[in-house]
């Protein structure tokens, strides 16, 4: 299955995001209006429907971008966990925003390593350890002779 461009889906994900935290909201007004109050059923009935297809679609973006970003597993459990709570969607998608994980050129771990297998740079490899004289490995640099 092909996907849309990487900047068409963020930028849907973004809007969904607050769609879906404000609709949640409108949800809950009808539900206080519906069981509480008991004046009226309209909040929920079309506060209901609204707030579904953004939940839905909120879940498909995150999901689409899981892919596409290739975010980490704990950042897609934290997209889904956010759309529990009203307004957690806005502030994951502030906060995903903050951390580059919604920028268009976001590299994943796996992407930062390369197709060789490489470490990514902010890691060190199995390679990249040296044996002291007491036997205990410690991370070297590129550029410095390992002793052996």
């Amino acid at each position: 299955m092909k996907l849309p461009p990487k900047s068409t889906v963020i930028r849907t994900f973004r809007a969904l995001a607050v769609a879906e935290g404000f609709s949640w909201a409108a949800l809950l007004v009808g539900m206080f209006l519906k069981w509480v109050l008991r004046t009226t059923e309209l909040g929920v009935e079309i506060a209901g429907p609204v707030h579904g297809a953004f939940f839905i679609g909120y879940g498909l973006a995150a999901l689409a971008l899981w892919r596409l970003q290739r975010w980490p597993f704990r950042v897609a459990v934290l997209a889904g966990l956010s759309a529990v709570l009203p307004f957690a969607t806005v502030w994951f998608e502030r906060w995903a925003g903050r951390r580059g994980y919604l920028a268009e050129q976001y590299q994943s771990r796996q992407d930062q390593a390369g197709q060789d297998g490489a470490a990514a740079p902010d890691r060190a490899g199995p390679d990249d350890y040296q044996s002291g004289q007491d036997g205990a490995a410690a991370p070297y640099r590129a550029g410095e002779t390992a002793r052996f």
